[in-house]
């Protein structure tokens, strides 16, 4: 058993995190975002009779008063952070992606710099989007370079602002995720739209690849890396195998019952959400779990269709 903080435990990953980590006797502190300044902690416990309990904060890059429950943990899992494809990316909303996950980081390094007792483990978010985005690019691995999008500078940023956490003698695992599918809620509930009206289909010309990983594996996966210290480094959350995006819509369809026959042309999804739509859509990437595999984790979904049938199953 052990104490684990989660910041921007609230999303649809990091409950169903919160919520497994509880079941396996873990202590689990939610920091929630606070409505503004808190002066004093407040803690609150959820009103199921879980291990978890709540405390507002506010990430502005520095520690505040849920700072000693960051000192009293064992570990901290770094979730924090506004959601990539909630908005079309004005400029605005570009600089609240980035700022949102610059300052959640600075303010949890900071708690931790001012510590006498620090935890042992930082789990740090980041996304495929760090290897950039390609219309038929090679495999790609824990040791492939970053691109140089949008995203991909994201993401090179974000991780940056954990690796002080390194000189406190801390182990720093960053989590590099896929497209993670859960019907509850991120992309696939956004994929399903048009497939509930027989609309559904292909993005573009199909064949950008699609790595993906069930909401099942990637909790397992982080569970994973917090029991075990071997686990260091960058970490891939993607299934072994990535489709393309007409084979995953084929998929879908089927786990749905609908049909998969109605593409949707890359301009039209430009018109729709912009920059996005280049950036994350029309094109994708394939990559692949090595380090996971390597150290021995085990996916319960390797396959989309298994994946998909066991979200979609009555």
């Amino acid at each position: 058993m052990s104490r684990v903080v989660i910041a921007g435990g609230s999303g649809y990953l990091g409950r169903a995190l919160a919520a497994r980590l509880a079941r396996e006797g873990h202590d689990v502190m939610v920091l929630t975002r606070a409505g503004g300044t808190s002066s004093k902690l407040e803690v609150r416990s959820s009103k199921d009779p879980s291990r978890i309990r709540y405390a507002e904060w506010t990430p502005d890059g520095t520690a505040g008063p849920w700072a000693e429950e960051v000192a009293a943990a064992d570990a901290v899992v770094n979730l924090a952070g506004a959601g990539i494809a909630d908005r079309r990316w004005t400029e605005s909303r570009k600089r609240l992606l980035v700022d949102s996950r610059i300052m959640s980081t600075r303010s949890l390094v900071a708690a931790m710099r001012e510590a006498e007792k620090r935890p042992s483990l930082f789990v740090q978010a980041s996304g495929i989007g760090y290897y950039g985005s390609y219309d038929d690019g090679p495999a790609l691995d824990e040791s492939s370079p970053p691109g140089d999008d949008f995203l991909a500078n994201l993401c090179v940023t974000w991780e940056g602002e954990a690796k002080p956490v390194q000189a406190f003698d801390c182990r720093l695992v960053t989590i590099r995720s896929g497209i993670v599918l859960s019907k509850d809620g991120g992309a696939l509930r956004k994929m399903m739209l048009p497939f509930w009206f027989f609309a559904g289909g292909p993005l573009g010309s199909g064949r950008q690849q699609m790595s993906w990983i069930h909401r099942d594996d990637w909790i397992g996966l982080v569970a994973w890396t917090i029991r075990l210290p071997l686990v260091t480094g960058i970490i891939n959350a993607t299934a072994p195998n990535p489709v393309p995006n007409w084979e995953f819509s084929r998929t879908l369809g089927r786990a749905m019952r609908r049909p998969s026959w109605a593409p949707v042309p890359g301009f039209v999804l430009k018109l729709i959400v912009g920059e996005m739509a280049e950036v994350a859509l029309l094109r994708g990437q394939r990559v692949l779990p090595a380090r996971a595999q390597e150290l021995g984790f085990a996916f319960r979904y390797p396959e989309l269709k298994a994946a998909l049938a066991a979200e979609f199953a009555e």
